[in-house]
């Protein structure tokens, strides 16, 4: 089977899952791949993560506490409204090449959420092999992949719950999601990285886990 097929197959053994709503109303939803980039990051000592997203105090306690890891956080959502605003974008992809000064191979995890939709395709590339060149052999990458395109111009929170579920909120955007990725161009970013799982949810985003193999993906 090859990685294409890997990717739209991999968890489709399992049901998605669909997400509920907790009496606060806060929205959560089930997560299979946190759970797996938390058991990949157990296994290394003192393990390095960065996230993506902007900083969540219960996040940054709950790895605290689960890993003992430290934490980066390099908030890409709020750089992009920046350029957005500015009326710059034909200068992030040189901004994101720029952007990370962490050493190759020097993160065992990434929590990428669902940044990629928001990026035009240059943009997505450089971020991916910015990505991919900081991440360790056997580390791993988490990101989320929307199956529809939605119409509104916000950004999303995942706070994490616990290890198996996630509570998310909204909160406004400059720019809305690009076109939807297919398979294959999910493959084809992030081409020296392997995909480990894939879980489809019933709220039409699918979590993809990736994992940077011990030798050169070519």
């Amino acid at each position: 089977m090859g990685l294409l097929d890997r990717l739209s197959a991999r968890r489709d053994t399992d049901a998605p899952v669909a997400p509920v709503v907790l009496d606060t109303g806060v929205p959560q939803f089930p997560t299979k791949a946190l759970r797996k980039l938390l058991s990949s990051l157990t296994s290394r000592e003192a393990p390095v993560l960065l996230d993506l997203g902007p900083v969540i105090g219960s996040n940054l306690s709950f790895f605290g506490e689960q890993l003992g890891c430290k934490i980066f956080y390099e908030d890409i959502y709020a750089e992009l409204d920046r350029y957005v605003k500015a009326g710059t974008l034909d200068e992030l992809p040189g901004y994101l090449g720029r952007r990370f000064t962490q050493a190759d191979a020097s993160v065992d995890g990434i929590l990428c959420w669902d940044l990629l939709e928001y990026l035009d395709k240059a943009s997505a590339q450089v971020l991916a092999d910015q990505l991919t060149r900081i991440l360790r052999p056997e580390g791993s990458l988490l990101a989320f992949f929307s199956t529809i395109q939605p119409r509104d111009l916000t950004y999303t929170k995942f706070i994490i719950a616990d290890e198996s579920n996630l509570k998310y909120r909204t909160y406004p955007a400059a720019r809305g999601r690009q076109a939807v990725l297919a398979n294959r161009d999910i493959i084809r970013l992030f081409a020296g990285l392997r995909v480990s799982d894939s879980f489809l949810m019933k709220n039409n985003v699918r979590e993809i886990l990736f994992r940077k193999p011990s030798y050169e993906v070519r």
